[in-house]
């Protein structure tokens, strides 16, 4: 041992890295964020976030069946409600993963459409020493010169659109073609990042819309039309384009089991509007479910339907202090349907009621009132009544808040009773009239009406997100059907005067049709008879650098 040496106990020292730093912390970060494995990962989650979107129903689609999902499930409707679950594609959450992936979407395709762009520009690489050792390789001997053997395989190549290069001093060829399949690779990434710039670009300059058109009464594209109205920030919601719509019919079928269908399911949904846009004579349009009316460019969806009673409510004066039709909201497959009616302008006494319909109507001797079937067989109306103090806004319409005009709150009002002090039952059928007790009135049930829940929508973007659409479907197949190959072609003689003709091809992934594509641009360069080398397998400890 040398003085230089150290003694065998000394022990080396532990390798000690340098600390990254926040600098470095970051470059890591988007490191990670902008990898293919995270962008991946990111719209694999997008796809899951999603998923609520189509379990719960969504303020934005059918805001009434949020109220009765809410008014159904009063313990977990509003913790779901809290944490967006009726709202998926506006919440935070939602809008965090969507940003996260278009930002890693843009790390991911910058550099790859830099490299790509590279490539494609580039030469194909040079020949390897040893073509026999690729994955597929064939040879044969012949008489003719290398001059002569060189220029066929050149035109082999060429008609089979490789791209050319000479190496080795003129006596072998490179070829190349399949970059249309990271093309594709590309396209569909940026046809991605277009998907979600169009989605956004939709939300700012698009609205939707929810509203309840009963038969025959008239709709204008206005604001306060709207049940429910949401508009992108570049929306002037006092300047939306106008146009007026009637529902002139709604017809509605359901299996009555006589075919032996399910009894009660629907068959038919067809509504007969009448549309009319800026300027524009009034047209008759058939509107049914999954065939949109287009208005000016903005759509019309039938999103669902319902009863609407017609009601006439006299006050205590004698006066008719409300009279139309109410829509109420089916809650099963029978159309068992809620409602309330709230007469503000009843006097001397506010009058309202909380209502059951039922379409085709029985009494269980467990369950109560219930509906058997959805069609109009035996329609019957139950209601509670309840009234104000003289002269006092017990429904609260004053106050300035907001209310749901599907339900009110009693607390500030006083349920009816009947000669028992049980709570008032009022039980009607079409045509028939109930007189409030205490004098406050009566209630008429002039007949039943149908309605359509309506969605409405404009998004001026949805042309480009068709497009992006098919843009990603295209690069998609062409990355998953276009192979990526690399094919060699040398020319050299054998000592005897004859030349020596090698054809040999690599290929990304695994691509059973290698082998006969080199047999065939051999068998093209030297036609006839041949002699070929055995196959030989594919030996990557071996194989000299390719690429």
């Amino acid at each position: 041992m040398t003085d230089t040496m150290l003694p065998e106990t000394a022990q080396p020292e532990p390798v000690r890295l340098p600390p990254l730093g926040p600098a470095g912390w970051a470059r890591w970060a988007w490191r990670q964020l902008t990898s293919m494995r995270v962008a991946l990962l990111l719209l694999m989650l997008l796809a899951v976030a999603a998923v609520p979107g189509s379990v719960f129903p969504q303020r934005r689609i059918d805001p009434t069946k949020v109220d009765g999902y809410l008014a159904e499930h009063t313990t977990s409707g509003p913790w779901l409600d809290r944490l967006g679950a009726f709202d998926v594609y506006s919440s935070p959450w939602f809008s965090a993963i969507y940003l996260l992936l278009f930002v890693s979407l843009v790390g991911c395709v910058v550099p790859r459409a830099k490299q790509h762009w590279k490539s494609a520009r580039s030469a194909p690489p040079r020949t390897p020493r040893r073509l026999e050792r690729l994955p597929a390789h064939a040879s044969a001997t012949v008489d003719g010169s290398p001059e002569e053997m060189l220029e066929k395989a050149r035109t082999a190549l060429r008609r089979r659109r490789f791209r050319l290069a000479e190496h080795d001093g003129g006596t072998s060829l490179a070829a190349e073609k399949g970059y249309t399949a990271e093309t594709g690779n590309l396209a569909f990434h940026l046809a991605l990042l277009g998907l979600l710039v169009s989605i956004a670009a939709g939300t700012l300059v698009g609205y939707s819309g929810q509203v309840t058109v009963v038969e025959g009464q008239p709709f204008s594209n206005v604001a306060v039309m709207y049940n429910t109205l949401s508009a992108g920030s570049r929306v002037d919601t006092g300047d939306l384009p106008p146009f007026t719509l009637t529902l002139d019919s709604l017809k509605v079928d359901f299996d009555d089991g006589s075919g032996g269908g399910q009894l009660g399911a629907p068959r038919m949904f067809t509504g007969a509007v009448t549309v009319a846009d800026a300027g524009g004579p009034p047209s008759t349009r058939t509107l049914r479910v999954n065939q949109p009316v287009d208005v000016g460019g903005t759509r019309l969806f039938l999103v669902g339907n319902g009863y609407a009673p017609v009601l006439t409510v006299r006050d205590g004066e004698g006066n008719v202090a409300f009279s139309g039709a109410v829509p109420f909201l089916p809650r099963d497959a029978q159309y068992t349907s809620l409602g309330v009616v709230k007469v503000p302008d009843a006097q001397p006494r506010q009058i309202a009621l909380r209502g059951l319909f039922l379409p085709t109507s029985v009494v269980d001797p467990v369950k109560g009132p219930i509906s058997i079937f959805p069609g109009l067989t035996d329609p019957r109306l139950f209601l509670t009544a309840y009234v104000s103090a003289p002269g006092v806004d017990g429904l609260g319409l004053d106050s300035g808040v907001p209310q749901s005009v599907y339900e009110f709150d009693d607390k500030d009002l006083t349920q009816l009773t009947d000669d028992s002090g049980e709570p008032l039952r009022i039980l009607l059928a079409p045509g028939t009239t109930f007189d409030l007790p205490d004098g406050a009135g009566s209630v008429t049930f002039d007949g039943i009406k149908r309605y359509a829940a309506l969605d409405i929508r404009y998004d001026p973007a949805k042309g480009w997100v068709l497009g992006f659409a098919v843009l990603a479907l295209a690069g998609l197949t062409a990355s998953l059907f276009v192979r990526r190959r690399r094919l060699w072609a040398r020319v050299s003689t054998d000592g005897e005067g004859r030349t020596v003709v090698e054809v040999a091809g690599l290929s990304r992934g695994d691509d059973t049709a290698l082998e006969p594509l080199v047999r065939e641009v051999l068998a093209e360069i030297v036609p006839g008879p041949q002699q070929h080398d055995p196959k030989h397998q594919h030996d990557p400890q071996h194989q000299d650098d390719e690429e």
